[in-house]
Protein backbone atom coordinates (compact mmCIF):
# COMPACT_ATOMS: atom_id res chain seq x y z
CA UNK A 1 0.00 0.00 0.00
CA UNK A 2 1.37 3.63 -1.23
CA UNK A 3 1.43 5.85 2.00
CA UNK A 4 -1.37 8.26 -0.16
CA UNK A 5 -3.47 5.90 -0.73
CA UNK A 6 -7.29 6.70 -0.06
CA UNK A 7 -5.83 10.80 0.71
CA UNK A 8 -6.32 13.64 -1.05
CA UNK A 9 -4.36 16.91 -0.84
CA UNK A 10 -4.45 20.35 -1.84
CA UNK A 11 -1.25 22.12 -2.51
CA UNK A 12 -0.72 25.59 -3.94
CA UNK A 13 1.83 26.66 -6.09
CA UNK A 14 1.55 23.56 -7.48
CA UNK A 15 2.35 24.12 -11.06
CA UNK A 16 5.78 24.43 -10.84
CA UNK A 17 8.96 24.22 -8.47
CA UNK A 18 8.82 22.42 -5.09
CA UNK A 19 5.13 22.28 -5.37
CA UNK A 20 5.02 20.38 -8.44
CA UNK A 21 7.71 17.82 -7.38
CA UNK A 22 5.45 17.63 -4.42
CA UNK A 23 2.82 16.74 -6.65
CA UNK A 24 4.37 14.24 -8.57
CA UNK A 25 5.33 12.43 -5.40
CA UNK A 26 1.93 12.49 -3.61
CA UNK A 27 0.42 11.09 -7.05
CA UNK A 28 2.89 8.37 -7.99
CA UNK A 29 2.18 7.72 -3.67
CA UNK A 30 -1.55 6.74 -4.45
CA UNK A 31 -2.35 10.10 -3.35
CA UNK A 32 -5.68 12.00 -5.16
CA UNK A 33 -3.94 15.38 -5.59
CA UNK A 34 -5.50 18.89 -6.31
CA UNK A 35 -3.01 21.35 -8.01
CA UNK A 36 -3.84 24.94 -7.82
CA UNK A 37 -2.19 27.71 -8.94
CA UNK A 38 -2.42 31.18 -11.06
CA UNK A 39 -0.58 29.40 -13.35
CA UNK A 40 -3.23 28.18 -15.56
CA UNK A 41 -1.41 26.39 -18.74
CA UNK A 42 1.02 24.42 -16.31
CA UNK A 43 -1.14 23.74 -14.18
CA UNK A 44 -3.50 22.04 -16.31
CA UNK A 45 -0.66 20.58 -18.18
CA UNK A 46 0.76 18.80 -15.37
CA UNK A 47 -2.25 17.42 -14.20
CA UNK A 48 -3.13 16.20 -17.80
CA UNK A 49 0.73 14.31 -18.02
CA UNK A 50 -0.17 12.61 -14.64
CA UNK A 51 -3.28 11.14 -15.50
CA UNK A 52 -1.64 9.99 -18.67
CA UNK A 53 0.71 8.40 -15.98
CA UNK A 54 -2.75 6.39 -14.60
CA UNK A 55 -2.48 8.81 -11.35
CA UNK A 56 -5.19 10.76 -10.09
CA UNK A 57 -4.67 14.39 -10.16
CA UNK A 58 -6.56 17.90 -11.26
CA UNK A 59 -6.08 21.52 -11.86
CA UNK A 60 -7.84 24.10 -10.31
CA UNK A 61 -7.44 27.70 -10.36
CA UNK A 62 -6.47 29.06 -6.75
CA UNK A 63 -5.30 32.91 -5.64
CA UNK A 64 -4.01 32.57 -2.49
CA UNK A 65 -4.73 36.01 -1.42
CA UNK A 66 -8.56 35.80 -1.98
CA UNK A 67 -10.71 34.04 0.77
CA UNK A 68 -13.64 33.52 -1.57
CA UNK A 69 -11.33 31.60 -3.61
CA UNK A 70 -10.41 29.44 -1.06
CA UNK A 71 -13.73 28.54 0.47
CA UNK A 72 -14.85 27.94 -3.49
CA UNK A 73 -11.92 25.31 -3.79
CA UNK A 74 -12.17 23.54 -0.64
CA UNK A 75 -15.67 23.16 -0.88
CA UNK A 76 -15.49 21.99 -4.81
CA UNK A 77 -12.51 19.40 -3.49
CA UNK A 78 -14.90 18.28 -0.53
CA UNK A 79 -17.90 18.20 -2.36
CA UNK A 80 -15.79 16.16 -5.50
CA UNK A 81 -13.86 13.66 -3.87
CA UNK A 82 -15.45 13.66 -0.62
CA UNK A 83 -12.86 14.59 2.07
CA UNK A 84 -9.48 16.48 2.43
CA UNK A 85 -6.85 15.04 4.10
CA UNK A 86 -3.87 17.31 3.43
CA UNK A 87 -3.03 21.05 2.89
CA UNK A 88 0.49 21.87 1.35
CA UNK A 89 0.25 25.37 1.70
CA UNK A 90 3.70 26.04 -0.81
CA UNK A 91 2.98 29.19 -2.73
CA UNK A 92 5.09 32.24 -1.88
CA UNK A 93 6.69 35.04 -3.61
CA UNK A 94 10.19 36.53 -3.06
CA UNK A 95 11.77 40.13 -3.02
CA UNK A 96 15.46 40.87 -3.14
CA UNK A 97 16.23 44.95 -2.26
CA UNK A 98 16.88 46.55 0.91
CA UNK A 99 14.75 47.69 3.20
CA UNK A 100 15.88 51.09 2.40
CA UNK A 101 14.40 50.92 -1.07
CA UNK A 102 11.99 48.30 -0.57
CA UNK A 103 8.40 49.77 -1.20
CA UNK A 104 4.98 49.47 0.51
CA UNK A 105 3.71 47.69 -2.64
CA UNK A 106 6.10 45.04 -2.67
CA UNK A 107 5.98 44.58 1.43
CA UNK A 108 2.34 44.43 1.00
CA UNK A 109 2.63 42.08 -2.07
CA UNK A 110 4.82 39.97 -0.76
CA UNK A 111 3.20 39.54 2.74
CA UNK A 112 -0.23 38.15 0.77
CA UNK A 113 1.19 35.63 -1.14
CA UNK A 114 3.83 34.46 1.22
CA UNK A 115 2.20 34.31 4.97
CA UNK A 116 -1.43 35.76 4.32
CA UNK A 117 -2.52 33.14 2.05
CA UNK A 118 -1.16 30.39 4.59
CA UNK A 119 -3.29 31.71 7.71
CA UNK A 120 -6.61 31.64 4.63
CA UNK A 121 -5.61 27.99 3.45
CA UNK A 122 -5.76 27.08 7.01
CA UNK A 123 -8.22 28.74 8.15
CA UNK A 124 -10.47 27.98 4.77
CA UNK A 125 -9.51 23.93 5.00
CA UNK A 126 -9.75 23.37 8.84
CA UNK A 127 -13.17 22.15 9.65
CA UNK A 128 -12.65 19.54 6.24
CA UNK A 129 -9.03 18.42 7.86
CA UNK A 130 -10.54 17.99 11.24
CA UNK A 131 -13.59 15.84 9.81
CA UNK A 132 -11.18 13.68 8.27
CA UNK A 133 -9.51 12.35 11.44
CA UNK A 134 -6.12 12.25 9.98
CA UNK A 135 -5.66 15.78 8.60
CA UNK A 136 -2.02 17.34 7.81
CA UNK A 137 -0.70 20.74 7.27
CA UNK A 138 2.66 21.01 5.37
CA UNK A 139 3.62 24.91 5.48
CA UNK A 140 6.88 26.09 2.99
CA UNK A 141 8.53 28.35 5.10
CA UNK A 142 12.38 29.06 4.15
CA UNK A 143 15.63 28.77 6.06
CA UNK A 144 15.34 32.64 6.03
CA UNK A 145 12.89 32.40 8.26
CA UNK A 146 14.87 31.41 10.95
CA UNK A 147 18.13 33.51 9.81
CA UNK A 148 18.82 36.37 8.17
CA UNK A 149 20.30 35.75 5.33
CA UNK A 150 22.12 39.03 3.32
CA UNK A 151 20.41 41.27 5.57
CA UNK A 152 18.07 41.88 2.35
CA UNK A 153 14.59 40.95 1.41
CA UNK A 154 12.48 42.38 4.30
CA UNK A 155 9.29 41.30 3.21
CA UNK A 156 10.00 37.55 2.84
CA UNK A 157 12.40 37.09 5.76
CA UNK A 158 9.23 38.52 7.89
CA UNK A 159 6.81 36.87 5.45
CA UNK A 160 8.70 32.97 6.13
CA UNK A 161 9.09 33.92 9.64
CA UNK A 162 5.80 34.89 10.71
CA UNK A 163 4.51 31.53 8.88
CA UNK A 164 7.13 29.26 10.96
CA UNK A 165 5.50 30.08 14.34
CA UNK A 166 1.90 30.71 13.01
CA UNK A 167 2.55 26.85 12.15
CA UNK A 168 3.25 25.95 15.39
CA UNK A 169 0.56 28.22 17.05
CA UNK A 170 -1.77 26.19 14.83
CA UNK A 171 -0.32 22.78 15.57
CA UNK A 172 -1.11 23.66 19.07
CA UNK A 173 -4.47 24.94 18.80
CA UNK A 174 -5.70 21.55 16.78
CA UNK A 175 -3.16 19.17 18.13
CA UNK A 176 -6.16 17.22 19.44
CA UNK A 177 -8.47 17.89 17.05
CA UNK A 178 -6.57 15.00 14.77
CA UNK A 179 -5.05 17.90 12.29
CA UNK A 180 -1.04 17.80 12.20
CA UNK A 181 1.15 20.91 11.36
CA UNK A 182 4.46 21.41 10.30
CA UNK A 183 6.90 23.64 8.53
CA UNK A 184 9.53 22.93 5.89
CA UNK A 185 12.52 25.40 5.69
CA UNK A 186 14.43 25.26 2.26
CA UNK A 187 17.44 26.33 1.73
CA UNK A 188 18.80 27.42 -1.65
CA UNK A 189 16.84 25.45 -4.64
CA UNK A 190 16.91 25.37 -8.24
CA UNK A 191 13.66 26.64 -8.71
CA UNK A 192 12.17 29.46 -10.82
CA UNK A 193 11.78 31.91 -7.37
CA UNK A 194 15.78 32.39 -7.61
CA UNK A 195 15.25 34.53 -10.76
CA UNK A 196 18.44 35.88 -12.01
CA UNK A 197 20.22 34.95 -8.59
CA UNK A 198 24.05 33.65 -9.34
CA UNK A 199 23.15 29.94 -8.69
CA UNK A 200 27.20 29.21 -8.53
CA UNK A 201 27.37 31.89 -5.57
CA UNK A 202 24.47 30.04 -3.75
CA UNK A 203 26.04 27.39 -4.30
CA UNK A 204 29.34 28.17 -3.36
CA UNK A 205 28.18 29.43 0.07
CA UNK A 206 25.98 26.13 0.92
CA UNK A 207 27.91 23.95 2.62
CA UNK A 208 27.29 20.70 0.82
CA UNK A 209 28.35 22.67 -2.41
CA UNK A 210 25.43 22.76 -4.37
CA UNK A 211 21.88 23.63 -4.56
CA UNK A 212 18.75 21.34 -3.66
CA UNK A 213 16.66 19.79 -6.24
CA UNK A 214 13.00 19.80 -5.76
CA UNK A 215 12.16 16.80 -5.34
CA UNK A 216 14.60 16.78 -2.58
CA UNK A 217 12.56 19.35 -0.63
CA UNK A 218 9.31 16.93 -1.95
CA UNK A 219 10.56 13.86 -0.11
CA UNK A 220 10.30 16.01 3.57
CA UNK A 221 6.83 17.55 2.94
CA UNK A 222 5.73 14.15 1.93
CA UNK A 223 7.08 12.41 5.01
CA UNK A 224 5.41 15.38 7.10
CA UNK A 225 2.13 14.66 5.52
CA UNK A 226 2.07 10.92 5.43
CA UNK A 227 1.22 8.34 8.50
CA UNK A 228 5.20 8.12 8.66
CA UNK A 229 4.97 11.61 10.71
CA UNK A 230 2.11 10.79 12.94
CA UNK A 231 3.17 11.95 16.19
CA UNK A 232 5.12 14.75 14.28
CA UNK A 233 3.39 18.31 14.98
CA UNK A 234 4.50 22.05 15.47
CA UNK A 235 8.07 21.34 14.00
CA UNK A 236 10.02 22.75 11.65
CA UNK A 237 12.36 20.58 8.99
CA UNK A 238 15.13 22.34 8.08
CA UNK A 239 16.47 21.06 4.58
CA UNK A 240 19.59 23.54 3.27
CA UNK A 241 22.27 21.49 2.97
CA UNK A 242 23.83 22.74 5.95
CA UNK A 243 23.79 26.77 5.68
CA UNK A 244 22.00 27.61 9.39
CA UNK A 245 24.40 25.01 11.15
CA UNK A 246 26.94 27.51 10.99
Amino acid sequence: MARFDGKVAIVTGGASGIGLATVERMAAEGGTVVITDVQDEKGQEAAQRLVDQGYKASYKRLDVVSESDWQRVVAEVVSEHGKLNILVNNAGIGDNEPIEVTTKETWEKVIAITQTSVFLGSKAAGEALKASGNGAIVNTSSMFGIVGGFGTSPAYHAAKGAVRILTKSIALGWAKEGVRVNSVHPGFVDTPILGETDRKMLADITPMGRLAQPEELAAVICFLASDDASFVTGSEFVADGGYTAR
